[in-house]
């Protein structure tokens, strides 16, 4: 990678890290947070209100309002009791607290995010919410800092997408994944036809926006990465041509 292109990944990630840790202290001090720019309306396509009443009742003020993904990947990844469960850029915990939940009482619930704003804020819902089986870690989803063969699902929500180097993300998933490990993901994906310019228009990159691959780019990185079962299922628009979307695929049991 040329001097250009670690300058210009090194900023956005320090965009996207400012951005966040802003939306945990504002909801720290009352507010809510949000995830978007100026080209997309924050309306039902982000947020607390894609999950479902129950779940929002359920959980500290502070972690709903923290909700800043575009869907809800507790509802697809089929947890289990018992299983071991990575979020990977967890924010304020929502996805954690909620896959703590479903994997109790022998399973547990990790979040990975690299704010400490967010992971302060994480660990205070989980203190309010009285969850003995979470564990918050600080780091990147370019480098998880847990072992090879320790995870037996992943999650994500609305974060993939602003990651500058995302071949490292899938793979880093892969190695922490068992054999026969799965993923439930929710993300930002591209129709096929637009471009990176065209998908940059729509909004920035630190909105969940800009960064986003498209819908082949996304099959072809978790393909190789090792990845099979590949499934990319759009639920709701959220820009002209640019879509949440669940995403499913598997580690092989052979692996």
């Amino acid at each position: 990678m040329s001097k250009r292109n670690a300058d210009r990944d090194t900023d956005l990630r320090e965009t996207v890290r400012r951005r966040y840790a802003a939306a945990a202290l504002q909801v720290a001090e009352g507010g809510t947070g949000c995830c978007g720019s100026q080209a997309v309306e924050i309306d039902e396509t982000f947020g607390a209100t894609l999950y479902a009443d129950a779940d929002r009742d359920a959980l500290p003020t502070e972690a709903v309002a923290a909700s800043l993904g575009c869907g809800n990947p507790v509802a697809v990844a089929d947890l289990r009791p018992g299983e071991r469960v990575l979020d990977l850029g967890s924010g304020g915990g929502i996805d954690v607290l909620l896959s703590a939940r479903r994997v109790a009482p022998t399973g547990t619930a990790y979040g990975l995010d690299m704010t400490d704003e967010m992971l302060a804020l994480a660990a205070a819902n989980a203190r309010k919410s009285g969850a003995t089986n979470v564990e918050f870690l600080k780091g990147t989803i370019e480098a998880v800092p847990l072992p090879a063969h320790t995870i037996d699902v992943a999650i994500s929500n609305c974060v993939i997408n602003l990651s500058t180097d995302k071949p490292a993300v899938f793979a880093e998933i892969f190695r922490v994944l068992v054999p026969g490990g799965r993923i439930g993901l929710s993300d930002i994906v591209a129709d096929d036809d637009l471009t990176p310019r065209q998908r940059a228009e729509r909004g920035d990159f630190a909105g969940c926006v800009a960064g986003a691959l498209s819908f082949a780019e996304y099959r072809r990185g978790l393909e190789a990465a090792g990845f099979e079962d590949v499934e990319i299922t759009p639920t709701h628009q959220v820009a002209d041509g640019m879509h949440a979307a669940v995403v499913r695929a598997t580690k092989p049991a052979r692996s």
